[in-house]
C-alpha cells in the first residue's frame, strides 16, 4: 500500500514542497495529494501590484502538477482530525474527507484585523487574489471620479509601503497617505529610511506617524487620539494571522494558533504532521522566531521536505538553513530598499535603494516563480516515466 502524503495549501511552501517531494520520491512507494481553495498559483508578494492595476501571472496549479504523478484536489479545508489522520474538505459539490499518513500544513495566513471594529466590513486588504481585484475595482471607480479620490493605508510593514507606493505610482490621480502605528521604517537603517521617506515625498505620499487607528467605517477611519480621517478607500495592511483549524484539530499552536515544530518542521505534539510557511512557528538558526514571509515559506519548506524524504527514505535529514536575510521592499516598479540584516535581525547600517535594489525583487520572485512552476525539474528520466505511467493508470481508473 503506498504512504498517503497530503499537503495542505498550494502557496510557496505547499506548492514547492509538493513539488520537491514528487520529484524525489518513488511514485510506486508513494501518493501525493495537495487540497487547495484556489485554482491558480497566487504570487501574493506581488498582489499589491494586481490592486495597483498592473496584470500578474497566475499559473493554473491543474497545470503546474500535470506529469508529476501529483493529485490536485480544488477544496476548501473545513477540519484536522489528527488522531484519525484524516482531513475535512469542501468543495462545490458537498464534502469529503481524505486520509493521510504523513501531513504538511501550509495554509499560509489571512489579514488580521486584531479586533479593531470596522475592518472587516469596510477596509480592502491584498492578501489573496480576490481581496486585491476588489481593492482594484474600487480604485478604477474612484480613478474615474472628478478629483480623484483618497486613499488610506493604515499599516507600515513591508505590505503597507509596498501598497501605498504602488498605487501612489500607478494612480497619480489618487490621494494616498500611509498610517504608521510608530516611525515609518523603523526596523530600517537610518539610511534606508531616509531613502524610502524621500520615496513617499517623490510620490506624494502623506505619512502620518505614532498614529493608531481605533475603528473603520465607510468614508473615514478614527484615530486614538479622536481624529477623523476622511478615506474613499481604507486599506488594512496592520498583520497577518492564521486560521483557526490548527487549533481546533487539537495540534500543540502558539497562542497565535501557528503549529508548534521542531528543527526539522515536525509537529511537536503529532509526529506524522509537519508545518510549513506562514502556518509553522519555527524558531530560526538565530534563536528567533522566524517571521511571517517569503523566504520562511522557501526555508520552512526545503526543511520540511528534507525531513519527510529522510524519514520515509531511511536517509539521513539534512538540516536546511532557517535564515532571516533582510528585506526587499518595492517602491514602485523604479525604486525599491534592500535591506540586510546581522544574526539577530537587526538591520546593518548599509543598504541598497533606487534602480538597482527595484532590480533585485522581481529577479528573485521571477526565480521562485519558475522554480514552482517546473516542480519536477531534474528528475531522472525513469522516475518520469514512472509518474507519466501512474498518472494514465490513475486516470483509466477513474474513467472505469
Amino acid at each position: 500500500m503506498k504512504h498517503r502524503i497530503v499537503v495542505l495549501g498550494a502557496g510557496y511552501a505547499g506548492a514547492f514542497a509538493a513539488g520537491n517531494l514528487a520529484r524525489r520520491l518513488s511514485p510506486q512507494d508513494t501518493e501525493i495529494t495537495v487540497v487547495n481553495a484556489e485554482p491558480d498559483f497566487v504570487e501574493r508578494l506581488r498582489l499589491h501590484q494586481l490592486a495597483a492595476g498592473q496584470e500578474i501571472g497566475a499559473p493554473r496549479l491543474a497545470d503546474v502538477f500535470a506529469r508529476t504523478g501529483i493529485r490536485l484536489r480544488l477544496a476548501r479545508v473545513t477540519a484536522l482530525d489528527p488522531e484519525r489522520q484524516a482531513v475535512a474538505v469542501a468543495d462545490a459539490k458537498g464534502g469529503g474527507e481524505l486520509g493521510y499518513d504523513t501531513l504538511l500544513y501550509a495554509l499560509g495566513s489571512h489579514v488580521a484585523d486584531w479586533g479593531v471594529p470596522g475592518v472587516a466590513e469596510h477596509a480592502f486588504d491584498v492578501t489573496g487574489r480576490p481581496a486585491a481585484l476588489r481593492l482594484r475595482a474600487r480604485l478604477d471607480g474612484l480613478g474615474r471620479r472628478a478629483g480623484g479620490g483618497r486613499v488610506l493605508v493604515v499599516g507600515d510593514g513591508l505590505t503597507g509601503i509596498e501598497t501605498a507606493t504602488e498605487i501612489a505610482e500607478s494612480r497619480p490621480g489618487l490621494s494616498v497617505t500611509l498610517i504608521a502605528r510608530g516611525e515609518l521604517g523603523a526596523r530600517l537603517s537610518a539610511g534606508a529610511r531616509a531613502h524610502l521617506r524621500q520615496a513617499c515625498d517623490r510620490l506624494g505620499i502623506t505619512v502620518l506617524e505614532h498614529t493608531r487607528v481605533q475603528a473603520v467605517e465607510t468614508t473615514r477611519v478614527l484615530c486614538a487620539d479622536g481624529t477623523a480621517l476622511a478615506s474613499d478607500a481604507t486599506v488594512w495592511t496592520a498583520g497577518f494571522a492564521v486560521g483557526p483549524i490548527a487549533a481546533a484539530s487539537g495540534l500543540e499552536v502558539t497562542d497565535s494558533g501557528r503549529v508548534v515544530v521542531d528543527r526539522t518542521m515536525r509537529s511537536v505534539s503529532h509526529p506524522n504532521v509537519y508545518a510549513a510557511g506562514d502556518s509553522a512557528y519555527a524558531i530560526g538558526d538565530n534563536g528567533r522566531p522566524l517571521p511571517m514571509s517569503c523566504a520562511s515559506a522557501g526555508y520552512t519548506g526545503r526543511q520540511a521536505t528534507d525531513a519527510i524524504v529522510g524519514r520515509l527514505t531511511g536517509r539521513e535529514i539534512a538540516h536546511t538553513e532557517l535564515a532571516y536575510p533582510g528585506n526587499h521592499i518595492s517602491l514602485g516598479r523604479l525604486d525599491g530598499i534592500l535591506q540586510m540584516v546581522d544574526g539577530q535581525a537587526q538591520a546593518k547600517p548599509a543598504y541598497v535603494g533606487g534602480r538597482k535594489a527595484a532590480r533585485i525583487k522581481p529577479g528573485i520572485l521571477k526565480v521562485s516563480l519558475w522554480g514552482i512552476s517546473h516542480p519536477t525539474f531534474g528528475m531522472p528520466r525513469r522516475r518520469r516515466r514512472l509518474v507519466v505511467a501512474a498518472d494514465a493508470s490513475a486516470a483509466k481508473t477513474v474513467a472505469a
